[in-house]
């Protein structure tokens, strides 16, 4: 569909959950590039809250300490699908937000309810603002955030899969240590008491280990349509 014909097409919130390596971002900028609609990635923003706070010396073993921090950084997202971009008190932090650094510590820091709820608040007033729909990715946004996203879809993998996927994008780094990372950080993220990895119970789940990034924005692109055509 060409953006001109989504724009007369109704606004449709969509909410993309999953671990990490089932294709979340590529699959979500795809969608919301080709149907018209903004994007958020989620997991940047946590991302950005860890990068302010490992550089200002927060001890990220006191949870007291992270909450009593939560609202100091100022976190400004883009939610332009080709130019995603992410800032955190006016510096341009896409890049160092990636780090090992920062991905070794972002669960323990988005574990804290004061950072969830902070973060929350952000993701559901860009949601809101969002005048054609969105396509909002993370690890509860259909539970949590946008519970009553138009439509919720779930992704998953198998962990090699993930591992191969992941590790390519680390641009070499050993499968097997990013297997065990990504299986440590689902173990983490599942398990935290606000607002876990979850898929809602009104979710379709789509299992992309055997299918090319091509396939599952396919998919993605029909649901949405199918969703769309119902409003």
């Amino acid at each position: 569909m060409e953006n001109g014909a989504a724009r007369t097409a109704p606004a449709v919130i969509v909410a993309i959950d999953g671990p990490s390596g089932t294709g979340k971002s590529s699959t979500s900028k795809a969608v919301a590039s080709q149907l018209g609609l903004s994007y958020l990635d989620t997991g940047a923003q946590y991302r950005a809250i860890t990068w302010w706070m490992v550089n200002n010396g927060i001890d990220l073993t006191d949870p007291t300490a992270i909450a009593d921090s939560a609202g100091k950084a100022e976190i400004v997202s883009g939610t332009d699908p080709a130019n995603p971009t992410i800032s955190v008190d006016g510096v341009d932090v896409a890049g160092p937000i990636r780090t090992q650094e920062v991905t070794s510590k972002v669960s323990a820091v988005s574990a804290v309810p004061e950072v969830r709820a902070r973060i929350t608040e952000l993701q559901r007033s860009l949601a809101a603002e969002a005048e054609h729909g969105i396509v909002v990715e993370g690890r509860d946004i259909g539970t949590t955030v946008l519970p009553d996203a138009d439509l919720k879809i779930f992704l998953t993998a198998s962990p090699e899969a993930r591992a191969a996927r992941r590790s390519g994008e680390l641009k070499g780094a050993d499968v097997q240590a990013t297997r065990e990372a990504l299986l440590k950080r689902d173990a983490a993220d599942s398990s935290r008491k606000t607002s876990p990895l979850a898929k809602a119970d009104d979710a379709v789940e789509v299992d992309t280990s055997d299918l090319t990034l091509q396939q599952v924005i396919e998919c993605v692109v029909t649901l949405v349509g199918e969703k769309r055509a119902a409003k």
